[in-house]
């Protein structure tokens, strides 16, 4: 009897089901005690990374060049809801109109950006697929670099929605050969277009004034030495939104990630499934880089690690990409702004401890790629 649809569960990102693991019931229908209690504590460590996000966020308002104690930070954001009354002046300006704008920024962009990893992972049936590979970024860049050179009623979010969409869409067709996508023709379709969005981003500097100038800068480097509230009202009820609809699809991934011809075998049409995917995981890039600009690896280095921690089943894989990729941006975001006497461009750190992990995906991983391709 074929396992119903919703409970199916590819075993590494590109195989097929495994009964009595990840959820997935075995060949009797009956389900395992050991498949409950490992869902058991996969849910606890959702949980525990939850309060990670908590405790990281704390503790990234308390560092910096002036350090603020931790029943101070807890004092002011409790002031500021309204719970106690006033506080230190100073310490009200470090923690409230400084430090916790680019805290809860950084956190919400990491989520974006790590399960945006996760769901590309899944979708193009790649482990080696992030938004930043796919070229997604440098178009979402690209975008935004137009709504700064030419005066355009669209908002810079708009701009790097629709051109970091063109930039996947022209990865995804690129990369089709004789009705496959294998790995070696999309990664290389990914670096084609992404170069051809940097080159013209390049350009724009090259040609605009000094303030379009600095503010291209901005997009190029990365950070969130900018972050305003009014960022955080839209970034950060967004990335929430996204990420729990990537997640609310994440059995569907599941069963996509199983093929084309399975996924039709078990009542789940692939292409519009697909398509739906890919536009919630590029609308996330785009959010995350029209406030942040490029950072670089989070979409790639965060998803291996929850899928190492929970396994390849993407109900788990989503929402523990999200909190692993909220504590991992917040905290390279501490070590840019702390690391030197100015602030080092948050992509560099991102990318120190990303490039090393491609290499060993590379040397670890090289059979199952070579499958692949």
């Amino acid at each position: 009897m074929t396992p119903p649809a919703s409970r199916a569960v590819l075993a590494p990102v590109t195989g097929t089901p495994v009964p009595g693991r990840d959820g997935v019931p075995p060949r009797d229908g009956a389900v395992a005690p050991a498949v409950a209690r490992s869902n058991r504590l996969r849910i606890l460590l959702l949980v525990a990374t939850t309060g990670l996000v908590g405790l990281v966020a704390v503790g990234s308002i308390m560092v910096g060049a002036y350090v603020v104690p931790v029943g101070d930070v807890l004092a002011v954001l409790a002031a500021r809801v309204g719970l106690t009354g006033g506080t230190d002046s100073l310490h009200d300006a470090v923690v409230w109109d400084m430090r916790l704008t680019r805290v809860l920024l950084a956190g919400a962009v990491g989520a974006a950006l790590a399960c945006s990893g996760a769901a590309y992972q899944g979708t193009f049936r790649n482990p080696l697929v992030e938004p930043f590979i796919l070229g997604v970024s440098a178009g979402a860049a690209f975008g935004a670099g137009v709504s700064v050179m030419v005066d355009l009623p669209l908002s810079m979010q708009v701009m790097a929605f629709v051109f970091g969409m063109v930039a996947v869409g022209l990865t995804y067709g690129l990369s089709r050969v004789r009705g496959e996508r294998p790995t070696v023709t999309l990664i290389l379709a990914g670096v084609v277009v992404g170069s051809f969005f940097s080159a013209i981003f390049s350009l724009f500097q090259y040609v605009g004034t000094d303030e379009q100038l600095r503010r291209l800068v901005f997009w190029i480097m990365g950070g969130f030495y900018r972050a305003t509230w009014s960022d955080v009202a839209v970034v950060v009820p967004a990335s929430v939104l996204g990420c729990l609809l990537l997640w609310r699809t994440g059995w569907r991934m599941n069963i996509l990630s199983l093929g084309d011809d399975e996924a039709r075998s078990l009542g789940v049409d692939p292409e519009p499934l697909r398509r739906r995917v890919i536009v919630l995981a590029t609308a996330l890039t785009a959010l995350a880089v029209s406030v942040s600009g490029i950072i670089a690896w989070v979409g790639l280095l965060v998803p291996h690690a929850a899928r190492l921690l929970v396994g390849p089943d993407h109900r788990f894989v989503v929402p523990l990409s999200a909190t692993l990729g909220a504590v991992f941006v917040m905290v390279c975001d501490v070590v840019a702004r702390t690391i030197h006497s100015g602030e080092v461009p948050i992509t560099i750190i991102t990318s120190i401890l990303g490039a090393p992990y491609l290499v060993y995906l590379l040397r670890t991983r090289s059979t199952f790629l070579g499958a692949q391709s």
